[in-house]
């Protein structure tokens, strides 16, 4: 996803990963003043808890920039470089020196421009922050607002994690933040050693593929891809399973990132094997990212948040432990619709890909039409993660929509299927 920004993670899609393209190339033009980044305990504390909103897989905190927000910054530990997505930031958070950069993109395309910012005062309650500098987008290519339904104004990644141990507890939706020497491992948790590579953690697994090949794989520790594991150059190296759907895995600087989906027999990471995994295969230009030659995808929230992780850079090791959602099968939307929230306030529904083939297909939905309710709920009472949720519910269930097409409302029935 972002390798300043193999960002697989699309605004406008449920596994969307958000997490490489910008930060490699930014990384590159600027590395010699980001070294010295990180955050530190703020006085005699010894942790801080932070909460976070989980919406559509990603994690979201609250965050000042020199006084001014409180702004939603995704925590995206595949993200090298503290990124600004929301353009208009750059004139309320009085950034006193700034230069502008050239971003290339991941294939061909023009290049897009970015500031790069002086030091800024990153306010999280608890922590201080030191010489923070962060990448100011000049336009917003991505729509994080709209695949969220809230305002995104940006990710967080190194600079988060880099001189601190975290706690991720998706159970309760927390952060919790110490020092190495003040944290409280907890018992029966697999540590699996991490390797920092580019200010991004790698993390070893091995996959089973449906053919039986296996592969030892180093895969970014991801906490900004919402899949649950992506894997590159698969199709050449095991073949394309008999099974799999087309798919628009995410957006980079250039446009959209297509590949398949399908699922992997096992994945193991540590000592825990999980079934029937649910897999993204991004497909390339020839003109990738050449950070991509160096690792074999991304180990995404679908399987993480099936643990509590403590993340532990300064020793470079991540503990997990099962959580109860563990076990949970792994399911794909079963509609074919990608959509988005629109509007100033977030509150329409805006269907933005329809899959060939699909139940959507099927009965003659389009992009740009707008859901307007599910089972006579109104979606603008509803999260576009519970849409998420009702659309990869049960396959053969049935869900009355009504539409919004060429300013007239349609009342559809739409047969879920389990496309994977």
């Amino acid at each position: 996803m972002i390798a300043l920004l193999y960002i697989v993670k699309s605004s406008l899609r449920k596994v969307g990963r958000l997490s490489l393209i910008i930060s490699t190339v930014v990384l590159g033009l600027c590395c010699g003043t980001a070294n010295a980044q990180y955050f530190d305990l703020q006085g005699s504390r010894k942790h801080v808890t932070i909460p976070f909103k989980m919406i559509r897989d990603l994690i979201i905190i609250q965050l000042d920039i020199n006084g001014k927000g409180p702004f939603n910054f995704v925590v995206d530990s595949g993200v090298g470089l503290m990124l600004v997505t929301d353009p208009k930031l750059v004139d309320s958070i009085h950034v006193a020196n700034k230069r502008t950069i050239k971003i290339a993109g991941l294939g061909k395309g023009e290049d897009y421009e970015a500031y790069i910012t002086s030091p800024l005062s990153v306010e999280i309650p608890g922590l201080v922050s030191y010489d923070v500098v962060a990448a100011i987008l000049k336009t917003d290519h991505f729509g994080l607002s709209g695949f969220a339904g809230i305002p995104i104004h940006g990710l967080i990644g190194y600079e988060f994690f880099n001189n601190l141990v975290v706690k991720v507890d998706f159970a309760d939706s927390s952060l919790t933040v110490s020092k190495p020497k003040d944290t409280k491992f907890f018992g029966k948790a697999n540590r699996i050693p991490i390797i920092i590579e580019n200010r991004k953690p790698y993390v070893r697994a091995k996959v089973t593929f449906p053919n039986g090949t296996k592969a030892d794989d180093k895969l970014i520790l991801d906490l900004g891809a919402g899949h649950p594991v992506s894997l590159e150059n698969m199709i050449e190296k095991h073949g394309m399973p008999d099974k799999f759907i087309a798919a628009n895995l995410g957006v980079g600087l250039t446009g959209p990132i297509a590949g398949f989906i399908s699922r992997v027999n096992e994945v193991d990471v540590g000592r825990f094997k999980l079934k029937s995994v649910l897999a993204s295969f991004p497909v390339y230009s020839q003109e990738r990212n050449a950070d991509a030659e160096h690792r074999d995808g991304n180990l995404g929230v679908g399987i993480l948040k099936r643990f509590t992780l403590l993340i532990d850079y300064p020793d470079s090791a991540v503990y997990l432990k099962p959580g109860v959602t563990f076990d949970d099968p792994f399911e794909h939307d079963m509609s074919g619709l990608e959509y988005y929230s629109g509007g100033d306030d977030f509150d329409h529904v805006i269907i933005s890909r329809v899959e060939p083939g699909s139940p959507a297909d099927v009965i003659g939905l389009e992009p740009g039409d707008e859901i307007m309710s599910i089972n006579f709920k109104p979606v603008n009472k509803m999260t576009l993660e519970q849409i998420d949720g009702i659309f990869k519910s049960q396959p053969d269930r049935n869900l009355l929509l009504v539409i919004f097409h060429d300013k007239v409302y349609d009342n559809v029935i739409l047969t879920l299927k389990r496309r994977i």
